[in-house]
């Protein structure tokens, strides 16, 4: 089971195990995080507070570099994991790659700064959560069997340009995501999903 629960927050939830992405809003204490990802260090994709709602003992919390010291004062320092791009990685059984996330024509997520999209692969299926960034060369080939992709412009994709993306990936299923809270109107999923051919759409994030 997997869900959008607000903005780019993200919880995938099996039997064994719960996994968020860039957790933000939290609207009450869950504490049943077994690993929590963070694409880079913006309050809205690496928020303290909302990571303290979730986290219990053993949590393991997986960041870019330059959070890395903010993150060892919520987890364990041995549960504290530091990534980079285009790298692979084993974490107990869950297989993580790591991709570029970045903008082209802005500075908002400059590529010098290292920050991350994931693609986790649990129990056979494989979750690519795209991160804040816009249609680059690097993530043309991505393939994946779910993949959440940012949608509201001005710090990201736009709806129309992450739909070109979501039809030229390998995937089974797009969620869009990043629009409706701070960028991006709550219409722009419906429209997103309008645009995409072949593949099923699944939005979260309530529209109006």
């Amino acid at each position: 089971m997997y869900n959008v629960l607000c903005h780019s927050s993200i919880k995938i939830k099996e039997v064994d195990k719960a996994i968020y992405f860039d957790p933000y809003k939290i609207k009450e204490n869950f504490n049943d995080a077994d690993y929590i990802f963070c694409t880079h260090s913006h309050y809205d994709h690496f928020s303290p507070e909302d990571i303290e709602k979730i986290k219990k003992q053993g949590t393991k919390l997986i960041v870019p570099k330059d959070i890395k010291k903010e993150a060892e004062k919520l987890v364990e320092k041995e549960n504290t994991i530091v990534i980079e791009p285009d790298k692979e990685y084993n974490i107990d059984d869950l297989k993580v790659k790591t991709t570029y996330a970045y903008n082209i024509s802005k500075n908002y997520h400059p590529k010098k700064n290292k920050w991350v999209g994931y693609i986790v692969e649990t129990n056979g299926t494989k979750y690519y959560v795209a991160g804040d960034t816009d249609n680059i060369p690097e993530i043309q080939e991505i393939e994946c069997d779910i993949a959440f992709l940012p949608i509201g412009g001005t710090f990201t994709m736009d709806y129309k340009e992450a739909a070109e993306l979501g039809n030229k990936i390998k995937t089974k299923i797009v969620v869009p995501t990043h629009y409706g809270e701070i960028v991006g109107d709550k219409e722009d999923g419906k429209r997103f999903a309008e645009l995409i051919t072949e593949k099923e759409v699944k939005i979260f994030i309530k529209q109006g």
